[in-house]
Formats: structure tokens, sequence, C-alpha cells
């Protein structure tokens, strides 16, 4: 599964600029594949500025840790909604909460109609 991600990430970054955004133990193995990486505390103001140079900044692929995802998410949402940016919420560095899970199965149930986290 990560060798596949890193596929996608190493196609995307050649298409379009791509940067990792969360805490520095997060964001440095994407350093070392060459995206752009922002590493910030988990302190509110702070990740919103940094959220809106982000998705202001013609990023083809924001790949960014739950913990900061969930602070940024009315950023990354209308920015998901009114751009081309692809934004990936990955947990990581602390335990998930179903929040990264949850925004794939929605980008999943976009793209295919199929809600795969429905329990029926």
């Amino acid at each position: 599964m990560a060798e596949a991600i890193f596929i996608v990430l190493r196609k995307l970054f050649m298409e379009a600029k791509a940067a990792a955004f969360g805490d520095a133990d997060f964001v440095m193995p994407f350093s070392a594949i060459g995206l752009e990486t922002f590493a910030v505390e988990p302190v509110r103001e702070k990740v919103a500025e940094i959220a809106h140079e982000l998705v202001k900044g013609d990023y083809g692929l924001i790949v960014v840790s739950e913990n900061i995802a969930k602070i940024a998410g009315t950023i990354f949402e209308e920015a998901q909604k009114t751009s081309g940016t692809c934004i990936l919420t990955v947990p990581f560095t602390t335990k998930s909460d179903g929040f990264a899970t949850a925004g794939l199965g929605r980008a999943i149930k976009l793209a295919t109609g199929i809600d795969i986290l429905a329990n029926d």
C-alpha cells in the first residue's frame, strides 16, 4: 500500500507542485521524495495561516496529517470544492480518530458513487 501511495505521489509531483503539511516527524519522509514540506505545531492560527498559503500556492497535491487537517478543516474543504487541488489526509503521528478514513470515504464516493464505509 505504501509503495502505491509513493508511486502516485511521484507521478503527481512530476506534473504539479506537491506539499506535505504536518508536524516535523510527519513531513520528513515526504521531503526525501522531493515534496515541499511545511512543518507546524497544532496551533490553530499558524495552521490556518499555512493552510491558506498552500491552497493559494497552485499545488496539485497537499498531503496533510490527520491532526492538522482537523484544525484546517473548512479551509481545505472549500479548496477541494473550488480548485483542482487534491488534499490527502493521512493518519500518522497520533492515534487516528477516523477523520482521515471518513475523508477518503467521501472522496471515493464522489469519484465512484459508492459509499465504501456504509454499514449495510
